[in-house]
């Protein structure tokens, strides 16, 4: 991927932050992912997508599955508009929560082991 695309799809992926925080019906997810990321029961994954910490409950779990079909959809929105596969825009997306999550929130490793950051 060159420079100039790697730039594109980043502002790009953080664009759609930006849309899906202004949107109430997101925002509501959103505020329940972060309830949810704070109480330790959900983490960010390298590929872009939230998963569940071990013992989460139901709960958790479901508001997961939400949030991941919404990423999911607008993931493929960007690669489609900027060409790219979607593995890749999930694997930029997933390095920049990784990186934006707060210290002593769960992170998922590249080896897929949860951590606190």
């Amino acid at each position: 991927m060159t420079r100039r695309r790697f730039t594109r799809l980043t502002l790009s992926i953080l664009a759609a932050g930006l849309l899906a925080s202004s949107l109430p019906t997101l925002a509501l997810a959103q505020d329940a992912l972060a309830a949810a990321k704070a109480a330790g029961q959900i983490g960010e994954r390298p590929d872009g997508l939230v998963g569940t910490v071990p013992g989460a409950p139901a709960t958790a779990q479901a508001l997961a599955a939400q949030v991941n079909a919404q990423r999911l959809a607008r993931y493929r929105e960007i690669a489609q508009g900027n060409g790219t596969a979607l593995d890749k825009v999930q694997a930029v997306a997933g390095q920049q929560l990784i990186e934006r999550t707060p210290a002593g929130q769960f992170v998922m490793t590249a080896a897929g082991q949860w951590q606190r950051k």
